[in-house]
């Protein structure tokens, strides 16, 4: 549980926060919250699409020098301080807009990530039938021009090739594509055009609020416990279709299609912009909640282990779900008798269009399609649970007074409800072009902005000195090497690379054939605008509100370090920290409430004594 020898009298609780019960509890909370739907649905089709194996290379680059120390420090930060993504902001109160700038994208997040777990809902529900409802073409919502795979008899099957489609029906749709845009979304002609609310959605969205909601009643007590089942039970599914996938005839032409490397990609800049960025957006990197989750840990706890293995848990997944999806896709390519790129898709596309497409071939299809759903919720719910615990973590922490505390139900309820009545306009019928524009926009260059700030304050405002001493104070050793020139040199240069790469990529929104008007790229770009722009706003009002006569004195007040920074429990509080009481005063006030049957002469000798270097030992730990 992290506790130091020499230490054993102190509890290493906050009894006012809370605790994880375990270190388990936050190491699958942590890759609960790192694997999401992307793994999933974005990473497979970005490594088929830039090299196949020859992808991997740059991503596990990008995840040594950029993702892992990204992750360390995050964890470290919000672990050293015992507080939320506002809290930690002591350190240099004047960046406190950063703080904000993560409840806004986590706010962005929270809204539309729930209403694709609304969705992975009511494919779940309707997915409890003999026959899936996107298997033939018989239906009233289906048009003309829908050609199932499994539509005629056995006979003309063979002749479903793609030569033959090309000729039959030149846009050929499968029914599964018509009944996403026909029947679950009812698509509307624009963005503007929000049509009606479609009451099957709204249903479930308030469905996954409610789990949501009584999954943290009690907080990181209540989320602890259900992250055993939702951060574990995924891989069973995962495991269980991989093997139903291989066994699959064709299934190898679809692996090896997502795996042979084409080396010639290597030197294409865009492989590598892909890579830093899919390593930063999947671990979920200056979303606030590595931070939030870090700080309900005990103050030894070892989190640079943690890190690692939270980062290649989820960098694994990733790689295992592409065996999954590219199997079942290789198969339905053999089946159709086209190529695999032709089936190939991804983002809700793959989740909801191909790949429920693909399981309609597969005896008992209605098994597997729940299982696949079960599992697109389990890995949602690991996400949003985090979200939603970052914004009411943030705000109990910023009021901070008992009477808040004792009511952090109350906050989470509110929260939840304010995020259910925002979701609503995204299950109308125009619903799915904002949710694109919510994932395309109010999480992307803001996140790198935000990241790469971050960084310098920590670095280079507060200074790397001081937060490798924090850190040796915390886990008994410093930073390896590695992590203090990741963290000043070459994360921050990923960063800004990564910022560089996604302006140039740029492209204009569209979803299918339907290209978004400028009005509605404009509320995307406001969006994205809305987090970063809190970073210079709050730090002008601070620097207002500091004390100094010239604007220099300003700008270091409002810099440094607020007095009541550094580690929450006054036991921890040593070396520069220490209270300037008298030993015994000081002593007698840290561990005296927590270990009442200990005598004074025990209790002074474990008095706190400074180092020359400022670092923090107590005399019975030196001894």
């Amino acid at each position: 549980n992290g506790a130091v020898p020499g230490e054993r009298g102190k509890q290493d609780k906050s009894v006012k926060r809370g605790n994880w019960g375990n270190q388990i509890e936050f190491v699958l909370t942590s890759v609960g919250y790192a694997v999401g739907l992307g793994n999933v649905w974005r990473f497979p089709y970005l490594c088929y699409r830039n090299g196949g194996g020859a992808f991997m290379f740059p991503y596990f680059i990008m995840l040594v020098f950029c993702g892992i120390p990204l992750f360390f420090m995050e964890l470290s930060f919000g672990q050293f301080a015992s507080q939320g993504c506002l809290g930690v902001w002591r350190v240099s109160p004047m960046f406190k807009g950063v703080g904000y700038g993560m409840m806004v994208v986590s706010t962005y997040i929270g809204i539309y990530y729930n209403v694709v777990i609304c969705i992975a809902f009511y494919y779940f529900f309707v997915s409890m039938t003999r026959v899936l409802p996107w298997t033939y073409c018989s239906n009233a919502w289906n048009t003309p021009d829908c050609a199932g795979v499994l539509d005629g008899n056995l006979s003309s099957r063979a002749a479903l090739n793609l030569t033959h489609l090309l000729n039959t029906t030149q846009k050929r749709t499968s029914p599964s594509e018509e009944y996403w845009r026909r029947y679950v979304l009812d698509l509307s002609d624009d963005i503007g055009n929000l049509g009606e609310v479609r009451l099957p959605l709204l249903g479930c969205l308030g469905v996954s609020w409610v789990v949501v909601f009584l999954c943290l009643i009690k907080g990181v007590k209540s989320s602890g416990k259900v992250v055993y089942f939702t951060a574990t039970f995924p891989y069973v599914v995962l495991t269980i279709l991989f093997v139903r996938g291989i066994t699959l005839e064709g299934a190898l032409t679809g692996i090896m299609y997502y795996l042979t490397p084409q080396w010639d990609k290597i030197l294409d800049a865009k492989v590598w912009g892909d890579a830093a960025s899919q390593i930063f957006y999947s671990l979920g990197c200056a979303w606030g909640g590595l931070i939030t989750m870090a700080s309900y840990n005990k103050f030894h706890n070892n989190c640079y282990r943690d890190s690692i293995i939270i980062s290649i848990t989820n960098c694994a997944t990733s790689v295992y779900a592409g065996f999954v999806i590219f199997s079942i896709l290789g198969f339905m390519a053999n089946h159709l008798g086209v190529d695999v790129s032709k089936v190939a898709d991804h983002g809700p596309g793959l989740a909801f269009v191909a790949y429920p497409e693909a399981l309609t071939l597969l005896p008992i299809s209605p098994l597997w399609s729940i299982l696949f759903f079960f599992m697109l919720i389990l890995l949602g719910l690991g996400t949003q649970f985090c979200l939603l615990e970052t914004l009411v973590t943030a705000i109990v922490d910023e009021v901070g007074n008992e009477w808040i505390i004792r009511r952090k139900t109350f906050v989470t309820l509110g929260v939840a409800v304010a995020g259910f009545l925002l979701g609503v306009p995204l299950t109308t019928q125009a619903g799915i072009y904002w949710l694109l524009l919510m994932d395309n926009y109010a999480a992307s260059f803001s996140l790198v902005i935000i990241s790469c700030i971050m960084c310098v304050a920590i670095m280079y405002i507060y200074g790397h000195r001081n937060y490798f001493k924090d850190i040796e104070m915390m886990l008994g050793f410093p930073p390896p090497l590695f992590f203090q020139i990741c963290w000043r040199f070459i994360s921050p240069a990923i960063i800004f690379f990564i910022l560089i790469f996604t302006v140039i990529q740029y492209r204009p929104i569209s979803y299918n054939d339907y290209i978004y008007p400028t009005w509605a790229i404009s509320i995307g770009f406001l969006m994205a605008l809305s987090s970063v722009i809190c970073i210079p706003i709050y730090a002008i009002y601070k620097l207002c509100r500091s004390e100094g006569d010239t604007l220099l004195e300003r700008l270091k007040n409002a810099t440094k370090a607020s007095k009541d920074w550094g580690p929450a429990l006054a036991e921890h509080r040593s070396g520069r920290y220490a209270p300037a009481f008298s030993p015994s005063t000081e002593s007698h006030l840290e561990v005296q409430p927590l270990q009442p049957e200990k005598s004074r002469s025990e209790v002074a000798a474990a008095s706190p004594v400074q180092g020359s270097n400022g670092s923090a030992h107590s005399q019975d730990s030196r001894l």
